[in-house]
């Protein structure tokens, strides 16, 4: 069995990704169904529930034991997700400093506006105190575009209770050196692109019987579905409008992107370091004891080759 179903092709291969992303998912799925034993795998599984979201990797092995890996190709990459509850008060907390700078320029922004149309009214626009303050402004709402964007993309994955609660074992692949045993997340194990285990990962208590094994069941079936017809070309519309730009200032009289209410909030909401959105209620059931089949259990049979021959 290979990665590659023929000379030169990349089966599944998402455009966004490196070649070196490519082939350390393939070694990922390579560890999952020799050494896991898992025969339901799944790549860029979109998971649900409070504690969801897409994950790079997802299996389930012997006993329903449910397996999550992280794909890291480069350190850069590895630390975007490497962010605590902490970081994310922390950066939330930051809103209002950057939101106010943007008030003060808008605000001198308006008074430069009048005083240059009292000044020269029929080339007010030429006059430099206001090309310098709309210059200003411009700029301060492209760095608040940025912080925004950034708050709203900020990832504590690898430390949040939330996610790592639904599955038994989370695991990080990744090239040597790129993720070390100092910088590995709590509850992660470590894999190698070769791939062996250079951490193991600790067992999590998963609650099986709330349903949360069928529920990764049919998103890795999903994710297999549209990878799939992917592959083979099929078209298929997603739903979601997209956002329009906003639109040039006009400054003859004062603009929308200027009033105060034109940009969002940045005064986000964060409680215990995560964001609130709106959230759903756990369900309090009992967990259902699982076998302990750890990422060292003995492989029966041929190994396989995922490698391109």
């Amino acid at each position: 069995m290979t990665a590659g179903a023929g000379a030169g092709t990349r089966p599944f291969k998402r455009d966004n990704e490196t070649e070196r992303t490519y082939w350390l998912k393939w070694a990922a799925w390579e560890w999952l169904y020799t050494v896991a034993q898992c025969r339901c795998i799944g790549m860029e599984v979109r998971l649900e529930g409070p504690g969801g979201r897409v994950v790079d990797l997802v299996g389930v092995g012997p006993g329903n034991t449910i397996y999550v890996v992280e794909v890291k190709s480069t350190r850069s990459d590895f630390s975007r997700d490497n962010h605590t509850a902490d970081d994310l008060v922390a950066l939330a907390a930051q809103g209002q400093l950057v939101a106010g700078r943007t008030e003060l320029a808008r605000k001198t922004l308006i008074q430069t506006t009048l005083h240059a149309q009292k000044l020269r009214p029929e080339s007010w626009r030429e006059v430099m105190a206001y090309r310098q303050a709309l210059a200003d402004f411009k700029r301060l709402v492209r760095k608040e575009q940025a912080y925004r964007t950034r708050l709203a993309t900020y990832s504590i994955k690898f430390h949040d209770d939330r996610f790592l609660r639904i599955a038994d074992y989370h695991y990080i692949i990744a090239p040597r050196q790129a993720v070390t045993r100092r910088w590995l997340p709590p509850q992660w194990g470590l894999l190698d692109d070769t791939p062996q285990v250079v951490v193991p990962a600790p067992r999590k208590s998963v609650r099986k019987n709330t349903g949360i094994v069928s529920n990764v069941l049919r998103a890795i079936a999903r994710s297999d579905t549209t990878s799939m017809m992917r592959a083979q070309g099929v078209m298929f519309a997603e739903g979601g409008a997209k956002d329009g730009g906003d639109g040039p200032v006009d400054m003859v009289t004062v603009p929308a992107e200027v009033a105060s209410d034109a940009r969002p909030s940045l005064v986000t909401e964060v409680k215990n370091g995560r964001r609130r959105p709106g959230h759903r209620r756990h369900q309090r059931l009992d967990p259902s004891p699982t076998p302990n089949l750890g990422p060292n259990a003995p492989v029966s049979g041929p190994r396989p080759s995922f490698r391109n021959s």
